[in-house]
């Protein structure tokens, strides 16, 4: 749930709520009572090291390339003869 602040309360302490922000806080700013937006953190992406994503997929089936290829041409309706 997003907590109000006031226009004049987001400038004085704006040190104060960005720090809030990076905890995943949320805001609505006001202005005279009134809701004018919102504040919010921004979703990250989350990196993981290439040895973790080598052994994640470690244990994947695998993918022939050509059902692959057939099977992606279908949904997609194209023809995969090359143009003239």
């Amino acid at each position: 749930m997003s907590r109000e602040i006031s226009q004049r309360e987001l400038w004085d302490n704006s040190g104060k709520i960005m720090l809030e922000l990076d905890e995943g806080k949320t805001y609505t700013v006001t202005h005279s009572g009134v809701p004018l937006g919102e504040l919010g953190p921004l979703l990250r992406h989350r990196f993981i090291s290439a040895e973790a994503a080598v052994e994640l997929f470690r244990t994947a089936p695998s993918v022939d390339y050509w059902d692959l290829r057939a099977n992606l041409d279908v949904v997609a309706d194209l023809d995969p003869s090359p143009r003239a």
